[in-house]
C-alpha cells in the first residue's frame, strides 16, 4: 500500500492508496515540532482502527511546503515503515509537469502536485484554484506546462486578520449569506469575505482570459472550496481530490 502525506501550512493529511483507489484519509494539525516518534504513535493507533500495521505500507511519497517538518517524515518512513520516501522536490524526481516560469524553484510543491492530478484527470488549457491557507490562481497549459499565477491570501486568512487588526469585530464562521447587505456585524464581516472571495475569484479568472485570449476549464479546489459551489460564475468544475491524486500520480510516474 501507498502512504500519501501531504503536509501544507494549516493541515496534513495521511492517505492509503491500495493500488485499486485511497481507502482512508487523516488530517492533523501542522506541528513542525511534531516529531517522526510522535507522528508514528498517532498514525499506528489511527491504522489499527482501520485494521492496518505498518508492514502494510510498502511504499511512501511525500509533499510538504512546511520545510521544518520534512525532516520528521522522512524518519517516520524511514525508521517507522520501513520505507524510502519519494519527496517532491528531491533531486531526479519527476514531478511529471514543465515549469515555465523565470525561477522555477520558486514553486511550491503542493502547486505542481495539484497541477500534475488536474492534468491527469482535465484535458485542455486549465485554470487551477486552490483555497487554502493562499488561494493560488495556477496556470497550466495543455501540454503540461506550469504557466504562472496568482498567490492571495486565504479566505480564513482574511477573516483572522479582520478579527485580530480591529478591537470590535469578533471571530465568526464562514459562510455564504442570505443575502449582500448585512443587518448586523456578523452579516456584515460573513457577506464581505464571502462575496468579496467571489468577486476576487470570477474578476481575477475574466481578467486572466482577457489578459492570454486562450478557453480555459477552471477548475476549483481546496479545503474551503465547496463553499463557492454555485456562486461562483467561472469556475466549471470542483473538485478536492487534486492534490491528494496528483500524489498518486507522481508516485506512480517515479515508480516506473
Amino acid at each position: 500500500m501507498l502512504l500519501a502525506i501531504d503536509t501544507g501550512n494549516t493541515n496534513t493529511i495521511f492517505a492509503i492508496h491500495d493500488m485499486t483507489g485511497w481507502i482512508v484519509q487523516w488530517r492533523i494539525a501542522t506541528n513542525p515540532t511534531r516529531t517522526a516518534d510522535e507522528y508514528a504513535v498517532w498514525f499506528h493507533q489511527l491504522l489499527m482502527m482501520k485494521g492496518l500495521k505498518f508492514s502494510d505500507i510498502t511504499d511512501c511519497v511525500i509533499s510538504t511546503v512546511v520545510p521544518q517538518s520534512l525532516f520528521n517524515m522522512r524518519n517516520l518512513a524511514r525508521r517507522h515503515l520501513n520505507v524510502e520516501p519519494i519527496v517532491i522536490g528531491d533531486s531526479g524526481v519527476n514531478t511529471g509537469i514543465s515549469v515555465d516560469i523565470d525561477n522555477p524553484r520558486e514553486v511550491g510543491a503542493d502547486r505542481l502536485v495539484t497541477s500534475l492530478g488536474a492534468a491527469e484527470q482535465y484535458d485542455g488549457d486549465l485554470i487551477i484554484i486552490d483555497s487554502g491557507t493562499a488561494t493560488t490562481f495556477d496556470i497550466l497549459s495543455k501540454d503540461r506546462v506550469f504557466e504562472g499565477g496568482i498567490i492571495c491570501p486565504g479566505i480564513n486568512l482574511s477573516m483572522r486578520a479582520l478579527h485580530d487588526a480591529a478591537a470590535q469585530l469578533p471571530r465568526v464562521a464562514i459562510q455564504k449569506p442570505d443575502r449582500v447587505i448585512g443587518k448586523t456585524t456578523v452579516e456584515a464581516m460573513q457577506s464581505g469575505v464571502f462575496w468579496g472571495y467571489i468577486g476576487l475569484i470570477d474578476g481575477l479568472v475574466n481578467k486572466i482570459k482577457r489578459e492570454d485570449g486562450r478557453k480555459f476549464t477552471v477548475i476549483g479546489t481546496g479545503g474551503v472550496v465547496s463553499l463557492f459551489d454555485g456562486a461562483s460564475e467561472t469556475i466549471d468544475v470542483y473538485d478536492s481530490a487534486l492534490t491528494i491524486n496528483g500524489l498518486y500520480h507522481l508516485w506512480r510516474i517515479n515508480k516506473k
